[in-house]
């Protein structure tokens, strides 16, 4: 039967029984320092009858004589464990090795010396932190804080005074890493039974002869009584507690069967009170010889054996850790929903769902509070060392949500993407994810309102979806903008300054040393110069690493703002009589269509992202060479802005099943999708049954074809399943519906029932969506996102002409209205769609030339006949091709309105050449991306902004009109 006690504040108590009194004790006690094992054994009744001296408290551990029980068995008993428990968790992982650290004050004691012996000699790693013997209880408290966060640290050894052991010293401590088991936590789970977790430090064995005995606990309370208490009634005993000073302490003492002292100090209990035959232990920190009738442990034994103690715990602590970073199967509680008729607006809905904490939603899908950064209560960013991590576990199935091509109201993808999750995991179990793209605040406050999905199914809490989130689209304006303004400064000081005073400026003296930066050199390795001493490079050589000699027509590097605003997109700069006349026109684009935000979709790591930030080409040499940002020596800067924006943001959806929300490239001229870093990490956290459900931007023509073309060969990644998502209102304006424009009534057409225009529009725009999707190998679902004007006929008709037209199903979903239940048969037919083979194949081979790549694109995608270049375009192809950029894929910049580069042209259109005016490069992100017809990437204001209707209540800090 096991009891265990908890390590008092005080120091390392040792725990004696009484001096032998006439038919007292008739039990023996082992105690082991800081780590105890007590053993209650029978042993021979006293008879010598001579005088019973106070209780005595000897130097070491007396015991009454017992032939079964001695130090070297006990040793023997401990190391054996421990080696097991090390020779158990090497086989689970050989990579980690234990680690103890221990915080010490003054001088290093032989107690110490021991513990440190004994860690090394079972294969511990130690870290030792000296500090003054009169330290301040801050310093303590610091160097405690860092090694709570020390991921190599399993287990923290206060070898402090116990002055030091304050209250605040032990709440700071880690339970987890606290191995001496002297923290409330650990405390609490003792008296609670729940030993898995917590550590312990003394184990008590007693064996049944004391079940059913009274065992009585004097002293003046605390965590050591408290705990003692506990594992005694655990262990079928009877505890009693009094207080020294309490008037029935003799009547209470001479009651029962065994008495624990503890606080003993100078105080004497009378051997006449006790009972025959008790077991009498005493607890003090100070020891003093006793009599020599009892046999005794040395300090060195007791030290060797708690310090055995100690490392099985730290052993134990290092198991436990790498136990916690296994994939952990998910713990998700749905949040309930009440749909109401009619449906509020979205931000009704947002504001009427109390949303998890953030921490408790991380906790439920497996990741770990270290993998966390809050921002808030309501979303995180996510550490990529969860890839790390789960890099065994096997992957989710992938899904994709795409879209037939869309009316300017948009169809609903986004949607659909949360109310298929909210079906997928509150409604059918499952493990999922939606990862989606972060929302740009120019069309929030221009054109569009919300992004957040809407009705019953939504991202929560929206308005901080929409409304800079975690600064990620920031970061990206800033980095951006830095590149911007190297560049004018630099064109600016090569022209004002002569090649040597350049040098001297960009490799400046520091305290008399003048040296390259690491930077610099990999400049002059590129430019093939070897040396690396400044004062070793001839005239030739500095004018080479100087000169970047940008040619100002050739800069095709902008200033980006995240704010539509049409008066920026042509702008003169360096006006100022301070810029000596270096003026050159320019422009801004929004934020999201800076390549930063493409390369930080497309990168699968820090490194990655970094690499890819420095191939970015900024301009070109009027020697026609390319310009990169490493050239410029802002690569690394652009990293240092960008290290925390790569992180993906855990929020969730109004049912409380998770989302990423991570990137936003322009759909348009990059390739309009959320980042490669959230799908892995959500493929990893859901699990090899679970699902992510990730969206493409625009239709399947410009979002899924980049999706598959781009993101997957970035990532490595292959879709299981395309959710195709079709409107009645979209098919009846490609059946030859009129057009619908945002803020203007429908036409009767789009409110009345007509099966012409929808049965148009299902052969024609739906059917080449479906075969898009075929091209690629990969099963299509139409998902018909159900508006309150259609009517049943309209809805079975979609249904079954998209079967017919090749898809794997097609159901109606209603989750608007309904949130994942109306989603439900939508997420059956993903989950059967998932289980058929994907045979997954690119559309072209990027070793192809680069118009062959663009011709394959239109004719088997959009439906041309041909492609044609202009003379523009087709010198950059010859230039790309020159520079060694042929090898990219292709990243279509066109109408996301039609199939064709014509936006009225609906339905499928045949029979037309497609033109290409203009062809330009993303290095950086890695495609080259042909300009079909006029593509803005600054958005304009309407005439009635949204802004119009955001505003904000003073007194509830509410905000209104985002939706």
């Amino acid at each position: 039967m096991k009891l265990s006690l908890l390590r008092s504040a005080y120091g390392s108590i040792r725990i004696h029984p009484g001096s032998r009194v006439s038919g007292v004790s008739r039990r023996c006690l082992l105690a082991t320092g800081a780590k105890y094992r007590l053993v209650f054994r029978e042993a021979s009744t006293s008879t010598s009858g001579g005088p019973s001296p106070k209780i005595a408290v000897n130097s070491g551990i007396k015991f009454w004589k017992d032939d079964d029980l001695d130090c070297d068995t006990v040793l023997k008993k401990a190391v054996e464990s421990t080696n097991e428990a090390m020779l158990a968790l090497q086989r689970r992982s050989r990579s980690v090795q234990p680690m103890l650290a221990i915080i010490q004050a003054g001088e290093e004691d032989k107690l110490l010396e021991i513990n440190k012996k004994m860690a090394e000699k079972f294969g511990l790693n130690i870290t030792q932190i000296c500090l003054a013997e009169d330290c301040s209880e801050d310093e303590v408290i610091e160097e405690v804080l860092k090694l709570n966060e020390d991921p190599r640290v399993h287990g923290i050894y206060l070898h402090l005074p116990p002055a030091s052991l304050t209250s605040r010293v032990l709440d700071t401590l880690k339970p987890e890493k606290d191995v001496d088991g002297i923290t409330d936590l650990n405390l609490g789970r003792l008296v609670r039974g729940d030993l898995s977790r917590g550590f312990v430090s003394p184990m008590v064995s007693a064996d049944a002869p004391l079940k059913g005995k009274t065992v009585l606990l004097v002293g003046e309370g605390g965590p050591f009584d408290c705990a003692l208490q506990s594992l005694i009634e655990k262990n079928g005993m009877t505890a009693v507690k009094i207080a020294w000073c309490s008037r029935s302490l003799q009547s209470q003492v001479m009651q029962a069967d065994a008495v624990v002292l503890s606080g003993v100090g100078s105080r004497i209990v009378p051997p006449t009170w006790f009972k025959p035959d008790a077991s009498v232990i005493c607890c003090e920190s100070t020891l003093e010889p006793g009599d020599g009738a009892i046999d005794t442990f040395s300090k060195a034994e007791l030290s060797y054996l708690t310090a055995v103690y100690r490392t099985q715990n730290v052993v134990h602590s290092c198991s436990r850790w790498i136990q916690e970073k296994q994939y952990r199967p998910w713990s998700l509680r749905r949040l309930a929903l009440q749909p109401l008729t009619p449906v509020p607006r979205d931000i009704e809905i947002s504001r009427a769902q109390v949303p998890k904490p953030v921490n408790q939603l991380a906790e439920e899908i497996g990741l770990l509070p270290e993998e966390l950064e809050a921002y808030g209560r309501n979303k995180a960013k996510v550490q990529l060392s969860v890839l790390d991590r789960l890099q065994t576990q096997p992957d989710g199935k992938y899904i994709l949500v795409a879209g037939i091509t869309p009316t300017p109201l948009g169809e609903g993808k986004s949607t659909v993407t949360i109310g298929l999750v909210q079906a997928l995991s509150a409604h059918l179990r499952l493990n999922s994810f939606a990862c989606l793209r972060q929302p740009s605040q120019g069309p929030t406050f221009g054109v569009k309102g919300g992004a957040a999905g809407g009705g019953y199914a939504q991202v929560i809490p929206m308005e901080e979806f929409n409304l800079h989130l975690t600064g990620d689209i920031h970061a990206i304006t800033a980095a951006n903008n830095l590149v911007a303004a190297a560049i004018d400064a630099r064109m600016f000081h090569e022209t004002t300054q002569s090649d040597k005073a350049l040098f001297y400026r960009l490799v400046p003296t520091v305290n008399g040393v003048r040296k390259f930066s690491p930077i610099q050199i990999s400049r002059l390795h590129r430019l093939g110069i070897k040396k690396t001493e400044p004062a070793s490079l001839t005239p030739e050589e500095v004018s080479a690493f100087v000169r970047l000699d940008l040619d100002p027509s050739k800069i095709t590097w902008q200033r980006v703002l995240d704010t539509n605003d049409r008066f920026l997109r042509k702008i003169t700069v360096g006006q100022a009589s301070t810029e000596k006349g270096q003026m050159r026109e320019t422009g801004f684009d929004i934020a999201v269509a800076s390549e930063i935000m493409a390369i930080l979709a497309l990168a699968d790591s820090l490194e990655d992202m970094k690499n890819r930030l420095a191939r970015i080409v900024v301009g070109t040499s009027r020697s026609g060479q390319p310009v990169t940002t490493e050239d410029l020596g802002v690569s690394g800067a652009l990293a240092v802005l960008m290290k925390d924006a790569i992180k993906p943001t855990l929020m969730q959806t109004l049912e409380g099943t998770p989302v990423f929300v991570h990137a936003g490239p322009f759909a348009n001229i990059a390739h309009g999708n959320s980042s490669v870093l959230a799908d892995k990490l959500a493929l990893k956290l859901v699990g090899q049954d679970g699902f992510v459900v990730t969206e493409a931007g625009f239709g399947a023509d410009i979002g899924m074809e980049k999706f598959f073309n781009i993101k997957c060969r970035a990532s490595g990644l292959r879709p299981n399943v395309v959710v195709l998502v079709a409107t009645v209102r979209a098919l009846k304006m490609h059946g030859g519906g009129p057009n619908v424009s945002a803020g203007s009534p429908l036409p009767k057409e789009y409110i009345d029932e007509n099966l012409g225009l929808v049965a148009g529009g299902c052969h024609s725009n739906l059917r080449k969506q479906i075969q898009i999707t075929h091209l690629f190998g990969v099963p299509v679902v139409v998902a018909l996102n159900v508006f309150k004007t259609d009517t049943q006929a309209e809805i079975d008709l979609v249904c079954q002409i998209a079967k017919e037209c090749g898809a794997f199903d097609a159901v109606p979903c209603h989750h608007w209205s309904q949130g994942g239940l109306g989603s439900v048969e939508l997420a059956q037919a993903v989950e059967e769609a998932a289980r058929t083979p994907s045979n997954f194949q690119f559309l072209y081979d990027t070793e192809m030339p680069i118009t062959e790549k663009i011709r394959t694109i239109a004719q088997r995608v959009y439906g041309a006949d041909d492609i044609e270049l202009s003379a523009e375009a087709q010198a950059k192809v010859d230039y790309y091709d020159q520079q060694g950029y042929s090898s990219l894929p292709i990243c279509m910049a066109k109408t996301h309105l039609s199939l064709s580069h014509m936006p009225d042209k609906k339905g499928a259109p045949t029979g037309f050449i497609l033109p290409i005016r203009d062809v330009r490069a993303s290095v950086g992100a890695g495609f080259i991306y042909p300009l079909v017809g006029t593509m803005s990437t600054m958005p304009g204001l309407p005439t009635r902004p949204c802004f119009y209707d955001i505003d904000l209540d003073p007194i509830t800090e509410e905000i209104t009109g985002l939706f």
